[in-house]
């Protein structure tokens, strides 16, 4: 998926950085780190369920797809406090450099043939992601403190980093994992990630003082020694409690239902919004313009939610449906392609028809004829449901006794792509100007509550494609196509009253 990140105000520091090649070297470490994630991420589910005879843990559908939705899910809660850390302890560049090696060391751990292992390598990889995601997109705003078309540029180079690393790591770690050994291409994410550390640290001094210093510092305020102290403090109070929780849970004194712990993330998600919202509305002193543009924010929010939660069967229901009915087999080269590789679609498709849709947006706007936010969301939801569409005709071959061609989810894949670079790039951008200034930063915080919440959805939804109930796909799939393509039918229908109440907000 595209990822969008908030681009701070910053102050140039005394050591300047060397733009092209400070830009250089967060390209190619976040190229690794997008390798190592996308990598492990095509491997996870095929790995759960795969039986314990054949290497796998032989986890059913239901676990498998729970446990994939809360560890995606988790990758963007974490971004918050990895994000307080930088801020006010480390510094982006020491967040980047410590989280990378946390990220390594949760790639090796799951290399371990051990159900343990397997848990506690994905609790690494989660809050290492959570220190080195979005301070490296930071640093990139760091490097342009003029801001403007050259911050825009650096972005544009640095996404690109992202996307071709998603598109390289699932072709090499499925054919090791798949093909020779599930391990094999665990350990291979975690190389990925080392080769992204070397690099990040032989060249950092291209950064110069970017993200050097924690922001607050470079904000002009000085942490005084008591402030610091108690950052520590509350810092180390959050390691030790996630070190008991992993401690508890690795001994077995306590148990994890994921499917269950997935719902109950779910309702907590939904309580936490709904509280939040409740609050913006009656109690936070707003005018009515700013109430009307929070109620467009709400609308953004589910709206955002239901799309990550079909987005997001690209890794489980999807990835199943590429190693179970669909035929990969290259008769001419006697070759059955990996499942996993199919995970690479959606980065290409990125790389390809991003610069299409800009160039559509930016034509659309000189006539004067560029959808509004709530309609680029419909639009996205719309073409989300159609490539749900595509899959319930596949399904419905697969239920009468045949395979699915590749083409059939590849045409999916690139459906997914276009309703993504509809809502992906407008979201959070929409959100930093919809939101009123004094909750700006909080505002931040609800839209990766947002992705949260869909990808845990995604995962409980994923796990009601059973294997032994292929009957049932072609359903699945047409309520699917309804709830989405209704939602953003709903959602165009209103898109003009809606786009009212942003008050010129474009």
């Amino acid at each position: 998926m595209t990822e969008t990140v908030v681009e701070p105000a910053v102050t140039p520091g005394p050591k300047a950085p060397t733009h092209p090649r400070g830009l250089m070297t967060l390209f190619f470490t976040e190229m690794w780190e997008r390798f190592s994630y996308y990598g492990m991420r095509a491997l996870l589910v095929l790995f759960m369920v795969d039986a314990v005879s054949e290497g796998g843990l032989g986890f059913s559908d239901e676990t498998a797809t729970a446990v994939y939705g809360l560890y995606t899910a988790a990758v963007y809660l974490v971004a918050l406090p990895g994000g307080w850390i930088a801020d006010r302890l480390l510094g982006a560049q020491k967040a980047v450099w410590f989280g990378g090696i946390i990220i390594a060391s949760g790639h090796f751990v799951l290399a371990i043939p051990s159900t343990q292992a397997f848990f506690l390598g994905l609790v690494l990889v989660v809050l290492g992601t959570g220190l080195l995601k979005p301070n490296i997109s930071a640093i990139v705003a760091d490097l342009y403190p003029e801001g403007g078309a050259r911050r825009d540029a650096g972005f544009t180079i640095f996404y690109m980093g992202i996307n071709v690393g998603a598109a390289i790591g699932p072709l090499v770690c499925s054919t090791l994992g798949e093909g020779v050994n599930w391990h094999y291409g665990f350990a291979a994410a975690g190389v990925g990630m080392v080769l992204g550390l070397i690099q990040f640290k032989l060249t950092a001094s291209h950064l110069g003082d970017a993200g050097l210093k924690p922001q607050a510092h470079e904000k002009g305020h000085e942490i005084t020694p008591e402030e610091n102290r108690q950052h520590w403090i509350a810092m180390w109070i959050g390691v030790a409690a996630i070190v008991l929780l992993i401690g508890l849970g690795l001994t077995g004194a306590i148990t994890f239902d994921p499917v269950a712990l997935a719902g109950w993330g779910t309702a907590v998600i939904l309580g936490l919004a709904t509280v939040y919202f409740t609050y913006l509305f009656w109690f936070a002193g707003l005018d009515s313009t700013e109430k009307g543009r929070v109620f467009v924010i709400l609308i953004l929010f589910l709206a955002a939610a239901m799309f990550w939660s079909g987005f997001e069967q690209a890794g489980s229901s999807l990835n199943l449906f590429a190693e179970r009915y669909t035929d990969r087999v290259i008769d001419a080269f006697n070759f059955t392609v990996p499942a996993g590789w199919f995970q690479s679609f959606n980065a290409v498709f990125i790389i390809v028809f991003a610069p299409v849709f800009a160039s559509a947006w930016v034509g659309l706007a000189r006539r004067h004829l560029e959808p509004s936010i709530p309609a680029k969301f419909a639009l996205g939801l719309m073409i989300l449901g159609s490539g749900f569409l595509v899959m319930f005709f596949a399904a419905k071959l697969v239920a009468g006794g045949g395979s699915a061609a590749p083409t059939w989810l590849v045409t999916t894949y690139l459906l997914h792509t276009f309703g993504e670079l509809c809502l992906s790039p407008v979201g959070l951008s929409s959100v930093t100007k919809l939101a009123p200034k004094r909750f700006v930063g909080q505002m931040m915080g609800i839209w990766f509550l947002a992705a949260s919440l869909g990808n845990l959805i995604a995962g409980l939804l994923a796990g009601e494609f059973k294997a032994d109930a292929v009957d049932q796909m072609p359903g699945l799939y047409l309520q699917i196509v309804l709830t989405t393509v209704g939602a953003g039918l709903l959602l165009l229908v209103f898109a003009k009253p809606i786009h009212k109440l942003t008050h010129g907000v474009k």
